[in-house]
């Protein structure tokens, strides 16, 4: 994919050279060829093209944070070990009256 955007930017850099040097050219419709041409187009291609890749990112991410969450719960129990034990928890939770 890369290499398709190299390609495309020399193609435009091309453009705007022979726009610039051309006897009717200007630098500034040069600045516009390359910008309008090239940059602003290849920049919306490029984030579309990288969409699937974030999504994988984004999910793998997700999955990781979920899997540490749990890992995290599972070593911090509250729970009792056994019968006659006491909780983890340094302070009894409050009772709500009615």
């Amino acid at each position: 994919m890369y290499l398709v955007a190299i390609a495309w930017l020399y193609v435009v850099l091309m453009m705007a050279v022979a726009e610039a040097t051309n006897t009717n050219g200007t630098v500034l419709g040069a600045i516009f060829t390359f910008l309008l041409y090239g940059l602003g187009p290849l920049a919306l291609v490029v984030y579309i093209m990288g969409t699937p890749g974030r999504k994988k990112a984004l999910k793998a991410r997700e999955s990781a944070d979920l899997e540490a969450q749990k890992a995290a719960a599972a070593a911090s129990s509250t729970e009792p070990a056994g019968s006659g034990e006491a909780t983890a928890e340094p302070v009894a939770p409050m009772r709500e009256e009615a």
